[in-house]
């Protein structure tokens, strides 16, 4: 061992090298944000999830934008991977993406999706009265931002737990009637449960918000990190506040039936970049 210029130098054969080489490179990998299991399928349909590869070999994550709202971005098997939320409302055709400002292409293909007729003996929840309107036009900026909170986080782990055991009812995309009149199409998915059953964090994550809302009754959002929301709605019981720090599986309420329902159930959205998303593309790639 010598000393040139105040740092020592070693031979390469050296063994208090090679381990410093090794460490040194485990923190390089730390320092990048990662997926902690498998990506899920790309799917680019209206309410999918675009999985695309990206061909930046830069240390940092590249910046990707949809529609002005920044997307998720993670390493997976050493190369950077946008995961984007295409909403519901896009017709078939081809969009750009915006990656470190350069515009990249793809094509959004159709899906259609089966129709739902559903009852509602409160009425009030189907043709809300001008005292519900201003209730509603007063709660939707506050859902408006927990929807689109970004925080930039290092680890996102894109296998999402189910928050709650019970058969799957209304499914994604459902093009709902109420009462015999079109509304928006279903933007989540409901696990029927009775009322009192826990309900659990998808993944780990922060709570953002909690509240009673007109139609989705009392509701939790938790932020995992880069866009990537979930919300949990028509509880009976909220046991968590704003600002908790919550594990996967960590019970964060109870199921109910308040808001507009027809029964005890739970809905349970996923949101990326602001854009609800079909859950289940999450819950397939925990069970792969």
């Amino acid at each position: 061992m010598r000393q040139t210029g105040g740092l020592l130098q070693w031979g390469v054969e050296n063994p208090i090298k090679r381990a410093m080489l090794k460490l040194l490179s485990c923190l390089l990998i730390a320092a990048i944000p990662f997926t902690a299991n498998a990506l899920p399928s790309s799917s680019a349909v209206p309410g999918g999830v675009l999985v695309l590869p990206l061909t930046s070999a830069k240390t940092t994550a590249p910046h990707v934008s949809f529609r002005g709202k920044r997307a998720l971005v993670v390493r997976d098997n050493g190369k950077w991977v946008a995961l984007v939320g295409l909403p519901l409302s896009l017709t078939p055709g081809q969009y750009d993406l915006s990656v470190n400002n350069a515009m990249k292409k793809f094509r959004v293909v159709s899906k259609k999706y089966p129709e739902q007729r559903i009852t509602i003996k409160d009425t009030r929840k189907v043709e809300p009265n001008p005292d519900d309107m201003q209730r509603i036009n007063s709660e939707q900026p506050k859902i408006d931002i927990a929807k689109n909170i970004f925080r930039d986080t290092q680890e996102v782990d894109l296998k999402l737990q189910l928050p709650a055991d019970g058969p799957l009812s209304s499914r994604f995309g459902l093009r709902r009637i109420f009462n015999g009149q079109p509304r928006n199409p279903h933007a989540g998915l409901d696990i029927a449960i009775p009322t009192g059953t826990r309900v659990m964090s998808a993944a780990n994550g922060k709570v953002i918000d909690t509240g009673d809302y007109f139609f989705n009754g009392n509701t939790v959002f938790v932020d995992h990190g880069q866009g990537l929301i979930t919300m949990y709605c028509h509880l009976s019981e909220i046991n968590v506040n704003i600002g908790d720090v919550v594990t996967k599986g960590q019970p964060l309420a109870l199921s109910g039936m308040t808001g507009r329902v027809s029964g005890p159930h739970l809905h349970w959205s996923v949101i990326m970049n602001g854009t609800m998303i079909d859950p289940e593309i999450f819950v397939k790639a925990r069970e792969e």
